[in-house]
């Protein structure tokens, strides 16, 4: 009996996909989590009960609706949004990357748009700009990771990106770039007609946002988006990610989001959360605090060889040997980023996220033993 050979599925799967690989998210079972920059504290024991109160009233069997406008409303209100702004809601700030990328793509124009940014930056940018078919074009960061002012104009001029992400602060670095020079960058991406994102996820760790800049000068920043997340504001779990803009603009890249994308259960403990920011507000400030004593303490550790100021809960130090270090801190039950082989600039660097006080305490006995 002779069997017909099946084609293989995985044939029609695009060829970049199939060599692509997953976005790592390692197992931490057992570990001290200091490696995705996480808010270490949780809501206390009464604010718990009462948001388990508010999601189990919840009508889980319809569709989300009207209520979705109440926590746009509430987070112009945290944001301090323009005059004229309008806001999209996503799951998480990765989700509203992959839809700037699929409103700006040109399909079927014989034409690819660009996207820009500095790096090394968030990993998601070239990742949405490659699954939704537009060309990624990375600006290297100075050696000591500030913007490389002339290297950006000389690439907004020559590739005119449709997106151009601009992290405030950026991640791996936790660098909040010089507020003139970002201005003069956003300038030529507007002379040229294309968009700018102010991805600012760590926020509430940064001494300024530029919303401030977006209301002192509306007109010259109208090609402006703001973009944030409620993850590093406390809510990793609950994947809300929220974008402001021009009402004009963001209205043409809402009509690309899926009609249901954000449940009924993250859109309410989202409200509940912006009820209490103050909260929120003392545990972004000891953290802050938690920051800057932690800065001096690693650079005083032998084997350290640089550490990097921080806008932002994580900071970048390098290390002789980043892999080594890595595996010795993570024997020692601790987990950190190794970020050494994301970008050249990277070499033998480590991320680490910041805690509070116990959990930096452990985490810098760990590095000690490592070096």
């Amino acid at each position: 009996m002779t069997t017909t050979a099946v084609p293989d599925p995985l044939r029609v799967i695009r060829p970049d996909v199939r060599a692509m690989h997953a976005y790592p998210v390692a197992a931490s079972t057992g570990l001290l989590k200091m490696d995705a920059m996480e808010n270490p504290f949780g809501l206390p024991p009464a604010l718990q009960a009462a948001l388990g109160q508010r999601l189990g009233a919840l009508a889980l069997n319809r569709y989300p609706g009207a209520r979705q406008n109440d926590l746009k409303a509430a987070l112009a209100a945290y944001a301090g949004a323009p005059e004229g702004s309008a806001i999209i809601l996503g799951n998480g700030s990765d989700e509203l990357i992959t839809l700037l990328a699929l409103a700006c793509a040109q399909p079927g124009t014989g034409q690819r748009a660009k996207m820009l940014a500095p790096m090394p930056g968030f990993v998601m940018y070239p990742m949405s700009a490659q699954l939704q078919g537009l060309d990624f074009v990375g600006v290297p960061l100075t050696p000591d990771f500030e913007l490389d002012e002339a290297a950006m104009l000389a690439a907004v001029a020559e590739h005119k990106p449709a997106i151009t992400y601009i992290a405030y602060p950026n991640n791996p670095t936790a660098t909040l770039w010089d507020e003139a020079v970002v201005q003069r960058i956003v300038d030529a991406v507007g002379a040229q007609g294309g968009i700018v994102v102010m991805d600012e996820a760590y926020q509430p760790f940064a001494s300024r946002s530029w919303v401030t800049r977006m209301r002192a000068e509306p007109q010259r920043n109208g090609h402006v988006l703001l973009m944030r997340t409620l993850s590093k504001f406390g809510l990793a779990g609950v994947r809300l990610g929220y974008l402001i803009g021009p009402a004009a603009l963001v209205h043409e890249i809402d009509k690309v989001r899926p009609p249901y994308n954000v449940s009924v259960l993250n859109c309410e403990a989202a409200l509940f959360a912006l009820e209490h920011a103050d909260v929120f507000a003392a545990q972004a400030a000891e953290l802050r605090a938690e920051r800057d004593a932690l800065l001096p303490r690693l650079r005083a550790l032998p084997g350290v060889l640089k550490v990097w100021d921080s806008q932002a809960n994580m900071v970048l130090v390098r290390v002789q040997d980043a892999a080594r270090t890595f595996e010795g801190m993570k024997t020692r039950k601790v987990l950190v980023k190794n970020v050494s082989t994301m970008h050249p600039l990277l070499a033998n660097c480590l991320r680490l996220t910041v805690g509070n006080a116990a959990d930096n305490a452990q985490m810098l006995a760990a590095l000690q033993a490592s070096l």
